[in-house]
């Protein structure tokens, strides 16, 4: 099954890391990531721009809002995450320690992830298969 695993940490934090303290955090996090290649488990694994580089869609009017940056009410903010393949979600769990032990602070959420084709039939796209 497939897991995204999101990255939360506080965005102040993140951008304040010197290039050298970055790119040990960067090293240490490839080493997990080269380990997950090799095994067949890893998928995309995305770094996102700072939110002053976002742009929001907003529904809730016709048409709809749009404005700079994410507008959430949060300590920490989305700044990227990994597709893996994980037997279950202890399995996905595991691999979000890894993860965790080798970039300070910060949180991940893991979500099973649906994979979604258009040539498909719905039944297919529900299971993900």
């Amino acid at each position: 099954m497939m897991y995204a695993i999101l990255c939360y940490h506080e965005e102040d934090v993140v951008c304040a890391w010197s290039q050298e303290e970055d790119a040990a955090v960067m090293a240490k996090l490839a080493v997990v990531q080269e380990r997950l290649v090799k095994a067949g488990k890893m998928g995309a694994s995305l770094r996102l721009l700072p939110t002053t580089a976002a742009t929001t869609l907003r529904k809730t009017q016709e048409p709809p809002l749009v404005i700079d940056g994410p507008f959430a009410e949060t300590k920490e903010q989305l700044l990227g995450f990994y597709l893996v393949d994980a037997d279950d979600l202890d399995g996905a769990l595991a691999i979000a320690r890894d993860l965790a032990a080798a970039n300070p602070g910060g949180a991940y959420e893991i979500r099973p992830v649906g994979m979604f084709f258009p040539d498909q039939r719905t039944a297919d796209r529900k299971t993900g298969t």
